[in-house]
């Protein structure tokens, strides 16, 4: 894992004892198949896959991807993996409050969420209270968790996957 930092946000943010997950990626690669709507290429296919893969242990209760085909195809196969559907958000939210929808309506359990190169950060930054640096275009591979535990306290980490 690369940088952790821990950081406060309300009390009222997670229910007495459960301790709140959020998992953040990118899309991943996408092709050349549609300029507006591009599917995944074989790579992102199959950064997808080993992401499904890396979540198959975690309690995952809950996935949001945009309406766009390479995030739906990035979230899907976790949520198949975890029997739940993915549930589609409006890539045009200000950030800040769809995290906020995200932390009302998850006290406990883990959440895939996956976003843009332009969105990802800003959601973590909300949900976490700490700044994270902005995703290039050409990077795919990380993963933001953020846990809000039971004190309502914030923890943020960032890998590569």
């Amino acid at each position: 894992m690369m940088g952790v930092a821990a950081c406060g946000t309300t009390k009222s943010t997670a229910a007495a004892g459960a301790t709140t997950t959020f998992i953040l990626v990118r899309h991943a690669e996408k092709g050349t198949d549609d300029a507006r709507d591009p599917s995944l290429n074989d790579a992102g296919r199959a950064r997808a896959d080993k992401l499904a893969q890396l979540l198959s242990d975690a309690p995952l209760t809950a996935a949001y991807a945009t309406a766009y085909r390479r995030t739906q195809q990035t979230a899907r196969p976790a949520a198949d993996e975890h029997g739940i559907v993915v549930t589609t958000y409006d890539a045009k939210m200000a950030d800040a409050a769809f995290a906020s929808q995200l932390r009302a309506a998850h006290a406990r359990g883990t959440v895939l969420v996956v976003g843009h190169s332009n969105s990802v950060p800003g959601i973590v930054a909300a949900l976490s209270g700490t700044a994270v640096e902005a995703i290039r275009d050409d990077q795919f591979d990380r993963i933001y968790r953020v846990s809000i535990g039971p004190d309502g306290e914030a923890t943020l980490s960032q890998s590569s996957y």
